[in-house]
């Protein structure tokens, strides 16, 4: 048997003040044959900000994933899900959800879901930062890649990168580019 998890929903976006709403976590994925694959649910977008001022939304967490096998059965948690648009003139964007954990009992192998990427940045305001991969359970080879900063547009930082579970099979998330007028480009993840 092996079920995976369902879609986080979208968080609200924000009317002309305001914060966007939090992205919902991916649903629970489970998996007990051997040699089947589950997934979680990949965790919903953050709502955008305010049109004149607003921060984005942080995007939801990965579902977890649990294999439950004597071997070959894998389980690989959620993405993350995207952090929101800052508001049209100032904000900051959203950060991106952390992948969902990959958990494993027995012989079963368990990933960490993708990191989601950092959502853009108003006119003025600073990019997101990346969420970062969801921790693998002992089996895993640590696989996943994190989230990219998100930009900043006129006047900003770009948001950091998401951090990989492993630099050895892993990939980091990219940092966001900084504000065409002022600012700096974000850090990559480790």
């Amino acid at each position: 048997m092996f079920i995976s998890g369902g879609q986080g929903g979208n968080g609200g976006d924000a009317g002309l003040f305001g914060i966007g709403g939090a992205g919902g976590a991916g649903g629970l994925g489970y998996v007990n044959t051997t040699g089947a694959t589950a997934t979680g649910g990949n965790g919903g977008a953050g709502g955008t900000g305010g049109t004149l001022f607003g921060i984005g939304g942080v995007g939801g967490i990965g579902g977890a994933a649990f294999a439950d096998t004597v071997a070959g059965g894998t389980a690989t948690g959620g993405n993350g899900g995207a952090g929101g648009t800052g508001g049209r003139l100032f904000g900051n964007g959203g950060a991106g959800g952390t992948g969902g954990a990959g958990f494993e009992s027995f012989g079963g192998g368990g990933e960490g879901g993708n990191g989601g990427n950092g959502g853009q940045a108003a006119l003025i305001g600073n990019g997101g930062s990346g969420g970062n991969v969801g921790v693998p359970g002992p089996n895993g080879v640590g696989i996943g890649t994190g989230g990219n900063g998100g930009n900043a547009q006129l006047i900003g930082n770009g948001g950091n990168g998401g951090n990989a579970a492993t630099l050895l099979t892993g990939t980091p998330g990219n940092p966001g580019s900084g504000g065409l007028l002022f600012g700096q480009p974000g850090q990559p993840g480790l």
